[in-house]
């Protein structure tokens, strides 16, 4: 749909009073959807009758979860009004465990980052991520005018599952991150604040970050991949996260794939800042900066040179095995890196993919994220965002 053009219809309402929450939450999507909508385009998207529509515009309204915009005059008949979501109609928090870094986010209804707190360790504890919680969570509503935190929605976390099992990688001491094992972190989360709390994991998060608040707009199917500590990835199968069984799909860390010099290993081995990170101690240089500044490396472009190669040839194994399986439009690649690097990436991974024999394969077009090293603390904040005011699936993300 191109600016201008009026909206398709494609999801119906329910005039039963008993539906009035679902038919609340399907105008608030279409409108978050959309950007704005008059009610008229409402009423012809949803198949509710103008009484109801109206009551539930009005109610929308009166929670200021919707505001009106400047009338738009056309050349017979009244003016169009159109509705759109008031930023300041709801917020939420965001909490992203890394094996390298934690950090908080607040956000507005439209997903705008408001204020964010960063906590870098060796690696996570369970006990070390709740303190950074209790402590960071009144600064976060401290920025907010005091009637507006009580419009505070609820605590996302988006972590990687069983935590446990990368001590070895990580270069942590299997006694601590075996603390990991009998840890509920929702619940120990959930008793300190007074607020509904999610838990998903960490790459299927900023896969809804990238779907929910990107920049490429009506992407209804593609493989995710998030190169972090290590790399992670999700599923966007008709326009909606697919999670999954277990809430893992699209987890590609463990993918077999062939690494420098034939040596075979799992993806996260390659294509992983955990591996840039052993180069820059092997070459006795500081890695910090890596978690510290994920927008901005500098002072080992040679390293960095040498790492793309590696990471791309691992990613187009991921690629091509996943087109075979799964018949994606796209891939997207992001990560906890500088664009340019992200780009290039990009880049060197479409040229690995092409050297292969694609024969039988149509291959999804490769485009670079477009949320970057927040990704994954942006999708923990959408959590009780959708779960408390849009309808899941397609509806929540315009049809």
């Amino acid at each position: 749909m191109k600016p201008g053009d009026p909206p398709k219809p494609s999801l119906r309402g329910s005039n039963q009073s008993g539906l009035r929450a679902h038919n609340q939450r399907l105008v608030l999507s279409l409108v978050y959807a959309h950007g704005n909508l008059a009610k008229s385009d409402i009423a012809r998207l949803t198949g509710l009758s103008a009484q109801t529509g109206s009551v539930i515009m009005r109610e929308l309204e009166a929670e200021e979860l919707i505001v009106k915009g400047e009338p738009v005059r056309g050349k017979v008949g009244q003016p169009s009004v159109p509705l759109s979501i008031n930023p300041n109609g709801a917020f939420f928090i965001g909490l992203k465990v890394g094996r390298r870094s934690a950090e908080l986010i607040l956000i507005d209804f439209l997903g705008t980052p408001l204020a964010t707190l960063r906590k870098s360790y060796p690696w996570p504890t369970p006990q070390l991520i709740i303190e950074f919680v209790r402590a960071g969570l009144p600064k976060l509503l401290e920025t907010l005018p005091p009637a507006l935190r009580l419009r505070v929605g609820g605590l996302g976390i988006a972590t990687p599952f069983e935590l446990w099992n990368w001590s070895e990688q990580a270069g942590a001491p299997r006694a601590e991150m075996d603390l990991w094992r009998g840890c509920d972190l929702r619940a120990e989360l959930a008793a300190i604040c007074a607020l509904p709390v999610y838990l998903q994991n960490d790459a299927t998060a900023a896969c809804a970050a990238e779907l929910v608040f990107g920049k490429h707009p009506r992407l209804s199917d593609f493989l995710y991949l998030y190169v972090g500590t290590f790399v992670g990835g999700g599923v966007v199968l008709n326009g909606s996260v697919y999670a999954g069984r277990t809430g893992n799909a699209g987890a590609v860390g463990p993918l077999p794939v062939t690494g420098p010099g034939g040596k075979t290993g799992q993806l996260l081995d390659w294509a992983s800042t955990m591996l840039l990170e052993r180069m820059l101690r092997d070459a006795g240089r500081d890695p910090s900066p890596l978690w510290n500044n994920p927008d901005r490396w500098e002072g080992f472009d040679d390293l960095i040179a040498r790492w793309i190669p590696i990471v791309a040839s691992g990613l187009a194994q991921a690629v091509v095995s996943a087109a075979a399986i799964i018949d994606f439009e796209h891939v997207i690649i992001d990560g906890g890196m500088p664009q340019a690097v992200r780009d290039s990436i990009v880049a060197a991974t479409r040229a690995e993919v092409a050297r292969y024999d694609l024969r039988g394969l149509e291959v999804p077009t490769l485009l670079p994220g477009t949320v970057g090293p927040v990704a994954r603390a942006l999708g923990a904040a959408s959590l009780p965002l959708f779960d408390k005011y849009l309808l899941d699936r397609n509806a929540r993300f315009g049809g």
